[in-house]
């Protein structure tokens, strides 16, 4: 891009302050974890579904709630969509382990190893570096 006396004056303004662009995928990016957190939900209810013999109430009860929880997601996926490109929104969704992490914790009484921990870390680590490389190509 070549720089003229506008964008240098404009530039200028604009220091200090976060460009729409940048508010706008903070939004997105916020409605998109959110998104995976209820993902993340229902595959708990899948489990609790599995501790309830078939058909009964508890089983339906769960089994609906986690269909219902997968509707609600693949609605707003499509959205997301439409704001983020495919592979960021894709890739985003690695944050489900560190979810499944959670609620396995909170819920099940499970134990977080090192490794599990580790794992949990690159996975965010790895999550940031691919978003801030797309970052890096809007700027451009």
């Amino acid at each position: 891009m070549r720089y003229s006396v506008y964008n240098m004056r404009e530039k200028k303004q604009n220091q200090g302050k976060k460009p729409k662009r940048m508010k706008q995928n903070l939004h997105v990016y916020l409605g998109l974890h959110i998104l995976l957190l209820v993902y993340s939900a229902s595959i708990v209810f899948s489990k609790l579904a599995s501790g309830y013999s078939f058909l009964s109430v508890g089983f339906i009860l769960c089994y609906g709630m986690m269909l219902l929880l997968l509707g609600m997601y693949a609605v707003f996926w499509q959205q997301i969509i439409k704001k983020l490109p495919l592979m960021t929104a894709y890739a985003n969704k690695a944050v489900t382990v560190v979810w499944g992490i959670v609620w396995g914790v909170v819920l099940f009484d499970e134990k977080i190893t090192w490794g599990k921990a580790l794992g949990a870390a690159l996975v965010i680590a790895g999550v940031m570096l691919y978003v801030s490389g797309d970052q890096g190509k809007e700027a451009a």
